[in-house]
């Protein structure tokens, strides 16, 4: 009977939280400004890069710290293809080529960031740890500086200048640049790219909540505790770690591609180690492996430094009458503490997941067990 009662109170919760979801840009658009449902679709997008990491880190237990390469290359891809820049630098080549729809765009980019953390995965198969992390690490250093050069002797990426005039997604014939009205309500171009990121969002959640459970995602977890163990009990632990790799790129390259749709300007300075740090943090404090703590994670390090930015010098104004640190480098700072507070109380994360939480709390009980 509780099973069975279970099911119409999930149902209900649900259905609040779609409800709560749709009408979130209307409310904030109306409330406090179309700034803030921007850092939304924002929010968003790094939930898809979070869940996508998290495939790498959470699940296998591979340190990655040159994710943001696969969102670079998804947005360049899309970018290229989007803009009128290839047509202005191969005139002879490109000057008559056809507009492609997104839905074609994005798999392409996915199939390409793919096709990099395959690459990537190859050389690394033996290495974990400290190890594993500086050769991400110089991954992603190494495609910023590809991006920041491939402009000579042929200009493909414009180099530092970036590309601009990059075309914004169009769904079933309307652009998402533009705003629409709808039942005499005015849809901005911001609450429009909250729902289409929404929809992609929940897609990605999906398949990821489908990988966990699947014996892929088991084969991953078994990695992460002893790989060892799990090549003893049969698993191909090379192909395994592959597809970790593979999997987790697809959806930087998504939302990469999403990302320059949505900006429309892509240069090399927006995938720096810094956002491959964020992303790994997003991951770490919601809770490594846990798919609604990884989103916690995504959504309040999106959040917070935006709220901290926009009450810090009004919060000095108050107290001391002048601002006495510059708003930017009070959000790092605050940010910083958050931080380290965090890992010092919950180790685990804000939300972890069951079996971590467990794991964690034996291995603090042990010494005082061996005692």
């Amino acid at each position: 009977m509780n099973g069975l009662s279970a099911k119409p109170g999930a149902r209900a919760g649900m259905l609040l939280v779609g409800l709560a979801l749709a009408v979130l840009p209307l409310l904030v658009g109306a409330t406090i400004g179309n700034s803030w449902v921007r850092i939304l679709d924002f929010a968003l997008l790094y939930v898809m890069l979070a869940l996508g990491l998290n495939i790498v880190v959470g699940f296998a237990g591979l340190l990655d710290l040159g994710y943001i390469a696969f969102y670079a290359v998804g947005a360049y891809l899309y970018a290229i293809i989007s803009s009128p820049h290839l047509a202005t630098a191969f005139p002879a080549v490109f000057a008559a080529a056809p507009g492609w729809p997104v839905w074609l765009i994005l798999p392409l980019g996915a199939l390409l960031a793919g096709s990099f953390g395959v690459l990537l995965g190859a050389p690394t198969l033996k290495l974990r740890g400290d190890y594993l992390a500086i050769v991400t690490l110089g991954f992603g250093e190494i495609i910023r500086i590809f991006l920041n050069n491939l402009n000579a002797p042929l200009n493909i990426t414009n180099g530092p200048q970036g590309i601009n005039n990059i075309a914004p997604a169009q769904v079933a014939g309307l652009s998402l640049g533009r705003p629409v009205e709808l039942f005499g309500l005015q849809l901005p171009s911001v609450t429009l790219h909250y729902y289409f990121f929404l929809a992609l969002t929940l897609l990605v959640i999906f398949v990821c909540v489908r990988l966990q459970d699947s014996r892929l995602g088991r084969a991953w977890v078994a990695i992460r505790e002893d790989e060892v163990a799990a090549r003893a009990c049969g698993i191909n632990t090379r192909n395994v770690k592959l597809l970790a790799f593979g999997l987790g790129a697809t959806f930087g390259g998504v939302a990469g591609g999403l990302f320059a749709g949505f900006q429309g300007f892509v240069s090399p300075e927006s995938f720096g180690l810094l956002e491959s740090v964020m992303v790994l943090c997003m991951v770490v404090l919601g809770g490594m492996g846990h798919i609604p703590g990884v989103i916690l994670g995504a959504v309040l390090l999106s959040l917070l430094p935006e709220v901290l930015r926009w009450g810090a010098a009004p919060l000095q104004q108050l107290l001391f009458g002048k601002v006495l640190i510059d708003p930017e480098s009070l959000r790092l700072l605050l940010f910083g503490v958050a931080l380290v507070l965090v890992m010092r109380f919950r180790p685990a994360g804000l939300w972890p997941s069951a079996l971590r939480r467990r794991e964690l709390d034996a291995h603090e009980a042990a010494p005082g067990d061996a005692a």
